[in-house]
């Protein structure tokens, strides 16, 4: 299993950027796609999920609204299009998959990928 992590970068306040995520080594159809992520010196924090065939979506409360979460999987890829970026978004975003709803901060989802940088200057 692979979850493969891109698009991150540092970016301006206000400013928009997309992460994208490949996905190999799973059935898709049974697993809900999670955006988690990491703020410099804390633990995980649960940003968003897609349930399979992208039918229903959760966000955190403080993107809601500025993120969305998208996911294709007939080309086993996922992205999140962040808009309005703060300097509070600043952290490593990870992809991850889990058969299970999982937005508590700290979960341990099934699979995570590497993740990739984010960072949101004032």
């Amino acid at each position: 299993v692979q979850l493969v992590e891109s698009g991150g970068g540092l970016v301006q306040a206000g400013k928009s950027l997309t992460l994208s995520c490949e996905i190999s080594g799973l059935n898709l159809n049974l697993y809900y796609l999670h955006w988690v992520r990491q703020p410099p010196g804390k633990g995980l924090e649960w940003v968003a999920s897609l349930s399979s065939g992208g039918t229903f979506d959760y966000y955190r409360d403080s993107v809601e609204g500025r993120f969305t979460f998208s996911r294709d999987d007939a080309k086993r890829t996922a992205s999140l299009r962040m808009t309005k970026l703060k300097s509070e978004d600043t952290a490593r975003y990870y992809c991850a998959a889990d058969r299970d709803l999982r937005t508590d901060d700290n979960s341990r989802w099934q699979y995570r990928g590497q993740g990739t940088q984010v960072t949101v200057s004032a």
